[in-house]
This record gives structure tokens, sequence and C-alpha cells, in this order.
């Protein structure tokens, strides 16, 4: 009786460890197949094409948006103390500090995070990367490894046009709507950025990528060892959903940890 109630208890805990462990394995065996030559040049073009620039768009139209919302949220809150001069730096900070590089990797999750899930998950159920180990071709080296090191060069860059294109949201509503002076709030966006600000917003673009293109992969190239047991259609499915709200729970948690290292 006790001991099938530890069992009970222990099991999910248990599962739990051993899915860690098989994580950071995969991590570490994708990381170390990057610098194993012959370097795979035209997969990871074909990677930063597929996360990098199909992102482009959806990147620019949301950080023109978030920056025109900043832009007028900013301006009616503080106008209250006089200060609305200020509005180019609140703007400009809020983006490139933190929002810019967060709501950059949740929409590339969403876009291009869940598609890898879903391609490598029907590669899986479809037994192809059985075929790759029977042809003697390591599947990490082949699969993940070109996909992290496209997710290293396109989230950085993601998050710098999102950057401009928010400030240049904030100046639409700050200064053509709302009428501050365009060369104050200019100036504002000069002064008050500092080189540390638009490095914190790198460090957290590369952690970002690392965090969702492991977990993305990982989820599909294991997706018939999920929790329900499903295969087929339902595995993929099951595996791109949890591939999802897996990356965002833990871009939030990463952003949170190494703000509070960088302030």
């Amino acid at each position: 009786m006790i001991t099938r109630l530890i069992e009970t208890i222990g099991s999910p805990f248990s599962s739990y460890i051993e899915s860690t462990g098989r994580l950071i394995r995969f991590f570490l065996a994708g990381i170390r197949q990057i610098a194993v030559l012959p370097f795979q040049g035209n997969k990871t073009l074909d990677q930063i094409g597929f996360i990098g620039a199909k992102s482009l768009f959806v990147i620019l139209l949301t950080g023109l948006f978030t920056g025109m919302v900043l832009g007028l949220q900013g301006y009616y809150s503080l106008v209250d103390f006089g200060s609305e001069a200020a509005l180019g730096a609140a703007v400009a900070l809020s983006l490139i500090r933190e929002l810019g590089p967060v709501l950059t990797a949740i929409m590339i999750t969403a876009r291009a995070g869940s598609a890898m899930t879903a391609e490598i998950g029907v590669m899986r159920m479809s037994e192809q990367i059985d075929a790759l180990v029977t042809m003697q071709i390591n599947p990490v080296r082949f699969i993940f490894s070109p996909r992290i090191l496209a997710a290293l060069i396109s989230f950085p860059l993601l998050t710098a046009f999102f950057d401009v294109v928010g400030i240049f949201g904030g100046f639409l509503s700050g200064s053509l709507l709302m009428g501050i002076n365009e060369t104050v709030y200019m100036d504002k966006v000069i002064q008050s950025v500092k080189m540390i600000d638009i490095w914190g917003g790198f460090i957290k673009s590369f952690v970002f990528a690392l965090v969702v293109a492991t977990i993305c992969c990982y989820r599909g190239y294991f997706a018939h060892m999920n929790n329900q047991g499903q295969t087929g259609a339902k595995g993929v499915s099951l595996a791109t959903t949890s591939a999802v709200v897996q990356s965002c729970i833990w871009i939030l948690i990463f952003d949170y940890a190494i703000t509070y290292f960088l302030v």
C-alpha cells in the first residue's frame, strides 16, 4: 500500500527529471554538432530564410503597432506630470530593454517554432528519423544543429528591426498625432539609449533563440514520447501545442532572470 502510494506520487517527478535530462543531452549534442565539419551552410541558410526572412513582415507589423500603442499610452501618462517631452526616451527604452526581445521571440515561436515542431514531429511519426539512423546520418546534426544556428543569427536581427520600427511607431503617435516636437522626440531617444541597453537586448535575444530552437526541435524529435501516449497526427498536434506553450513560459522566466542580473 505504502509502496504503491510512493510510486504514484513519485512517478510524475521521475518522468519530469527523465525528460529534463533527455532535453539537456539533446541540447548539448546539437551544440556540439555545430562545430563538426563539414559545415552545413546550405541547410543553415535555408533555416535563416525560414526563421528570419519569412518572419520579417509579422515582426515589422508587430513592432510598428507596439510602438504606436506605447506612444499613445506614454503620452497620456506623461502629460499628467508635464513630462510628455520624455516620450521618446520612454518608448525607446521600453522597446530595447524589454518588449523588443520578448515579443519578437514569442512571435517567432508562434510562426516558425510551431512549424519546426510539426515538421520534425511528422518526420518522427513517418519514421524518416529512423531512416536517417539506418543510413548512418546523425539525425541531431541533420535536424537540430542548422536550426539552432539559424535561430542564433535570426533572433537578434529581427529584434533590432522590431526596436527600430517600434521607435518609429512611437514617433508617429507621439509627434505626428499628439504634437510632440519631432526634434525633441528623436533627441530624447538618442540621449537615453546606452550601449548597455542594446547589449542587454541582444543577450536576451541569444538566450531566447537557444530556448525556442531547443524546445521546439526537442518536442518534435520526441513527439512519439508524449505523456498521453498519442501517435500519428494527434501526437504531432500535442507536441506542437506543448512546444509553443513551454517556449513562451521559458521566455518569460529567462526574461525575468536576465533582467534581474542586468539592472
